[in-house]
């Protein structure tokens, strides 16, 4: 070949090795595109937003910061920016009771009394496996304290959140029967890995996970004085505006307060394909789905929720508190996770973490999404009206209700489709079967999409007269609490107040039971006369108040 044809042909081929790489790259940075989309609402001036950060193979894939970590001092957000996890911190919190195990300073079967003795014999043995599933029975710490007239943003000691469950005289249901998300099983347990090794929770989770893995950004905030470098400000949105809350009196750790970054979690990441910490259980045990005491298994592990996404095996864990709002989703078959926090009360990054993997997993989905295998099972013609009606659910009297609009039975905004001539699934796979009662009413059970199984019964509103109202007026008062409800009829109306805080009003289901903000009140009588009330409040059930 004479130098002519071999310079033509040298330019040829450096074209074509020039052109390889761009062609390839443009679905990527087509796919990049699409991320930023998914978060441009935030991506603008004075916004709040999240930070993001794409996965692949234990390496970013892609990386950014949209929007604001500090409106007041604009400075943007960044894949470094520190943020509150709130309940992704209950992973790490059961990495460290794991990895105390091994050490040989605790069980994961121990019964919680052998390190909070503090706490009553409730008749139960509540190991701390239950308590790492949520299957304790314990009442919600958050609740109670919300319940207690308190507010969680103000500076409240870690004795003080021990004394408040150890004050509670039942629980929620027998340790084992139910899962029921609970913040106080986290508490306790940083609780007892400190009481187990003598050094503070953080200082264990520094020297066991932090340290090893390099997460220099990341720690347990138990002390409401250190300056955090790099930690932004969370925001809610406001007349005119954002509000601000940077959560700083907030130390309370084990169920929260993890601060990271989306750098850092990479680590944490890479951790769950190559584990580096302790003697090698780590995976296994927080990975392993809790069991019922009917040998049901639920999607909870160990600080993981372990389930699926349009047929992929999925692992993830979201968090909020005050304007915090975080998710880790990971799909470990794919080795693909998106880590997603955001400091803004109206992000849904769990969502964002959804359409993010829509982006780079379309071609591995193997089923449609519970929407679509719920549209297809439609078919079935029911008469909807029959079903319709108010629902009070019989563990914790909270009701619901079903509309009948259009041809089909909704609850809020979620259409049930028929499956047989009383049986409906919703958008998420959960079941709703219906049956009279012995009684005759129409009785409900509702079977999540993880499986739990709850019953409901239909009701008729109850009808009160302003009189008939001021009987249940008076001043009640729980010693598990410490606190003094006042119930008072006004603009023939019942209210309650707790403490300084402002009136809720409660409304009556049916008789005796009344709903308000965050709560239900359902009346007690002793031969005939109003002897108090049981309050109920999601996570927290059966709490009985005296009438004074």
């Amino acid at each position: 070949m004479n130098i002519r044809h071999h310079s033509r042909a040298l330019a040829i081929l450096v074209v074509i090795l020039l052109a390889t790489p761009l062609a390839l790259a443009a679905p990527a940075d087509e796919r990049l595109a699409k991320v930023d989309a998914v978060f441009a609402q935030f991506d603008k001036p004075n916004s709040p937003g999240c930070a993001v950060g794409v996965v692949q193979n234990g390496n970013f894939l892609y990386k950014r910061g949209y929007g604001l970590g500090s409106i007041e001092l604009q400075v943007p957000l960044t894949p470094s920016s520190v943020f509150y996890m709130g309940s992704v911190s209950k992973q790490f919190t059961a990495a460290s009771v794991v990895l105390a195990q091994e050490l040989g300073l605790l069980s994961l079967d121990d019964d919680v009394r052998k390190w909070v003795p503090e706490l009553p014999d409730y008749g139960h043995r509540i190991t701390l496996r239950h308590m790492l599933h949520h299957t304790s029975g314990l009442r919600d710490v958050l609740a109670l304290l919300a319940l207690a007239g308190q507010h969680a943003e103000d500076v409240h000691p870690l004795p003080e959140f021990i004394d408040l469950v150890a004050r509670q005289k039942q629980l929620n249901y027998t340790p084992g029967d139910e899962y029921l998300y609970s913040n106080s099983n986290f508490v306790l347990l940083a609780e007892i890995v400190h009481r187990a090794s003598g050094k503070p929770f953080s200082q264990f989770a520094e020297e066991n996970i932090f340290r090893p893995l390099g997460m220099t950004h990341t720690r347990f905030y138990d002390d409401h004085s250190v300056v955090l470098p790099g930690r932004v400000a969370a925001y809610a949105p406001g007349s005119g505006g954002f509000r601000v809350d940077w959560s700083t009196n907030f130390e309370k750790v084990g169920d929260g307060g993890l601060m990271s970054s989306v750098e850092d979690l990479l680590l944490w990441d890479r951790n769950f394909y190559d584990n580096k910490l302790g003697k090698g259980t780590l995976l296994k045990e927080m990975h392993t789905k809790g069991v019922l005491n009917s040998g049901k298994p639920i999607d909870y592990a160990l600080g993981l929720v372990i389930s699926e996404y349009k047929g992929l095996p999925t692992v993830e864990h979201g968090g909020a508190l005050f304007g915090y709002r975080t998710d880790i989703l990971r799909f470990p078959e794919q080795k693909f996770s998106v880590i997603t926090l955001c400091n803004l009360a109206t992000a849904t990054p769990g969502v964002y973490a959804q359409k993010v993997a829509d982006i780079f997993l379309a071609d591995k989905f193997k089923s449609d999404a519970p929407q679509k295998r719920a549209e297809a099972s439609s078919g079935f013609k029911t008469d909807v009206q029959a079903f319709a009606g108010s629902y009070r659910y019989l563990d914790d009297h909270s009701p619901m209700t079903l509309d009948a609009r259009d041809g089909a039975l909704s609850l809020r905004n979620a259409v049930l489709r028929p499956t047989a001539a009383n049986r409906f699934v919703d958008p998420n796979g959960g079941q709703f079967a219906f049956e009279p009662s012995p009684g005759g009413t129409m009785r409900l059970t509702v079977t999540s999409s993880s499986g739990t199984e709850r019953v409901a019964e239909r009701y008729e509103t109850a009808k009160l007269t302003p009189a008939e109202l001021a009987e249940y007026a008076g001043d009640y008062s729980s010693d598990e609490l410490l606190v003094t409800y006042k119930l008072r009829v006004k603009d023939g109306k019942l209210t309650m107040t707790a403490g300084w805080n402002d009136p809720v009003q409660l409304d009556p289901t049916v008789r005796d039971d009344f709903r308000g903000r965050g709560g239900i009140v359902s009346f007690v009588r002793q031969n005939g006369k109003l002897a108090g009330f049981d309050l109920y409040a999601g996570r927290v059930r059966n709490i009985r108040f005296v009438k004074k």
